[in-house]
C-alpha cells in the first residue's frame, strides 16, 4: 500500500512546507508547524468563492445599501458591536475557560425573541443547555437548540430551519468529513469556518462563533481565522472577580474602542450601565491609600477606585505588586516621587490595586495613583469628594489629558466636588462647571502641598 503523503503547515498563519521547520518563514513564529495528511489540504479553495461572481464595476455603478442592524436587547453587547449585529456578518467570541462565553451567547440568543435563532452546541448536551437557560431565567422564545459536531449535519439544519441567526459553541468542536484531519486541527477550523462564512454571505445569516483561548491568551486555531470573520470579541476578566469586560479586537462595522462591562451573578450576566456606581464603593470611614481617578475606555468615561498600600520592606528586596495596573509604570511613578518630590520609597513595599478586577491603561489615572501612594505613605486620608485626572511625566510635570469635559460630567454625576487636574486643562472650565472646584497643578510637589498641607506641615519629612 502506498504511503499517504503529509504536509507541514503553520498553525499561526497557515504557511505550507514539505518538511518540518523550527521557525515559520512567513510569520516568524517558532514551533508552529504541524503535520497533517496532504488530503486535508485538497479542500483549501472551497471557501474562496464566497459570493456569486459579478463583473467588475466602478463605485458609481454600485448601489449603496444601508445595512439595518439587529438589536440584541443587550445594551453592552450592542455597544461593543457598534449598534447591533449586521445581517450576514460573522462574529467570533473568545475568552478564558469559565469566563462566561457560553452564558453570554445563550443570553443573547434567548433575548432576541423577534428573530428565529438556532443554537448549536458541540460541548454540552441539550439537557445541560436547558439547565443553564433555567438559571439565567430567560424564556426560550423562537430559539431552536441542537447538539452536533458535524458540519454537514449543521448545514442540513440550516437548510431546513432557515434561521436568522446561528450560534456555534464552539468552532473548535466542529469537523467536516471531507478532511482527514482530527477535530480541532488547523485544517478543520479553517475549512469549517470558510464554509459557514460562505453560507452567511449568500443567505445574509448572522453567525456568532465561540472560540477557545490558548495558554498564551490568544485565540486558538490559525491566525487566518481572525481575518476571515467580520468581528472578533474578547471576553476578559478574572473568574474570581465579579466583573467581566467585553472588548472588540476587530470590527469591520464599528469602532474597536468601545467596552462593555458585565457582572456575573447567580442568574447569569447582568449588563452594567453605570460602572462608576459599582467600581467606586462608599466608605463610612475615611481610609488612607484610597483615591478616585477618572478614566475613559473607548467612548465611555467612568470612575475607578485606586487602592495603595505602602509599608516597610520586610524582606531584603522591596516588593512592587500591581493588580489592574502596569507594574513598569508604577516603578516609573515611584522614581518620579523620589526624584522630584523627595519621598524615599525605594526601601518600601508598594502594593497597588484597581478595585473591581478591571485593568486600566489610561495614563490619566497617574495622578490618582500618585495620590493614593502618598496617602498611604503618610497615612493621611484623601479628603472626601476628590477626584484625579492627569498624567505624570518623567520630570514630575502634570500633563493634560483629553476629553476632560466628559470626565468632569461623570465626576459630577457621582457627587464629587473637587477635581485635581493639569493647568493646561483648567482654561474656561469654571464657567462651564460652576459646582465643581478645580485644583490646577503644574508639578507633583504641588499635589503634596494641595492635599496634605493642612495635615502635615512638611511632607518632605518622609525623606528622613
Amino acid at each position: 500500500m502506498a504511503r499517504s503523503k503529509t504536509t507541514f503547515f503553520c498553525r499561526n498563519c497557515g504557511a505550507e512546507s514539505a518538511k518540518w521547520l523550527g521557525r515559520c518563514p512567513s510569520c516568524g513564529e517558532w514551533n508552529t508547524f504541524v503535520e497533517e495528511p496532504s488530503s486535508a489540504r485538497k479542500e483549501k479553495s472551497s471557501g474562496g468563492n464566497l459570493l456569486a461572481s459579478e463583473p467588475p464595476r466602478t463605485l458609481d455603478q454600485i448601489e449603496e445599501q444601508e445595512e439595518s442592524r439587529v438589536h440584541t436587547h443587550d445594551p453592552e453587547f450592542d455597544r461593543v458591536l457598534g449598534g447591533g449585529l449586521v445581517p450576514g456578518s460573522m462574529v467570533l467570541l473568545g475568552g478564558e475557560p469559565g469566563i462566561g462565553k457560553s452564558t453570554l451567547a445563550l443570553q443573547v440568543a434567548l433575548n432576541m425573541k423577534h428573530r428565529k435563532l438556532l443554537y448549536i452546541s458541540g460541548e454540552e448536551s441539550l439537557h445541560q443547555i436547558k439547565m443553564r437557560a433555567s438559571r439565567v431565567a430567560a424564556s426560550p422564545g423562537d430559539c431552536l437548540f441542537a447538539n452536533s459536531t458535524s458540519l454537514e449535519q449543521i448545514l442540513d439544519f440550516l437548510d431546513q430551519e432557515r434561521p436568522g441567526m446561528v450560534v456555534i459553541d464552539s468552532i473548535q468542536t466542529i469537523s467536516t468529513d471531507s478532511l482527514e484531519a482530527t477535530t480541532g486541527s488547523v485544517s478543520q477550523i479553517r475549512e469549517c469556518t470558510a464554509r459557514l462564512l460562505r453560507y452567511a454571505k449568500t443567505t445574509h445569516t448572522t453567525f456568532l462563533l465561540i472560540g477557545h483561548i490558548t495558554k498564551d491568551g490568544i485565540l486558538a486555531g490559525p491566525k487566518v481565522l481572525e481575518h476571515m470573520v467580520d468581528t472578533v470579541l474578547l471576553f476578559e476578566g478574572d473568574p474570581h472577580h465579579l466583573y467581566r469586560v467585553l472588548r472588540a479586537q476587530k470590527n469591520r462595522f464599528g469602532s474597536t474602542a468601545e467596552m462593555g462591562i458585565y457582572s456575573m451573578g447567580a442568574k447569569g450576566l447582568q449588563a452594567v450601565t453605570n460602572p462608576s456606581e459599582l467600581l467606586v464603593s462608599p466608605h463610612d470611614e475615611h481610609l488612607s491609600g484610597v483615591g478616585i481617578a477618572s478614566t475613559i475606555d473607548g467612548l465611555r468615561p467612568f470612575l475607578i477606585e485606586v487602592q495603595a498600600l505602602v509599608s516597610s520592606a520586610v524582606y531584603g528586596t522591596p516588593q512592587r505588586s500591581c493588580t489592574g495596573f502596569d507594574v513598569r509604570r508604577l516603578n516609573m511613578l515611584l522614581a518620579v516621587l523620589e526624584k522630584r518630590a523627595g519621598f524615599r520609597l525605594g526601601s518600601k513595599d508598594v502594593f497597588l490595586n484597581i478595585a473591581g478586577g478591571l485593568r486600566v491603561e489610561d495614563p490619566a489615572i497617574d495622578l490618582g495613583v500618585v495620590a493614593a501612594i502618598l496617602s498611604s505613605s503618610l497615612d493621611i486620608p484623601i479628603p472626601p469628594g476628590c477626584c484625579f485626572a492627569a498624567e505624570v511625566g518623567l520630570s514630575g510635570e502634570i500633563r493634560p489629558v483629553g476629553r476632560i469635559e466628559q470626565r468632569i460630567q461623570e465626576a459630577e454625576k457621582m457627587g464629587l466636588t473637587s477635581l485635581f487636574m493639569a493647568k493646561a486643562n483648567h482654561a474656561r472650565l469654571e464657567r462651564a462647571f460652576p459646582s465643581m472646584r478645580f485644583i490646577p497643578l503644574g508639578k507633583v510637589e504641588h499635589l503634596v502641598k494641595a492635599l496634605f498641607s493642612r495635615s502635615r506641615t512638611n511632607p518632605s519629612e518622609e525623606t528622613a
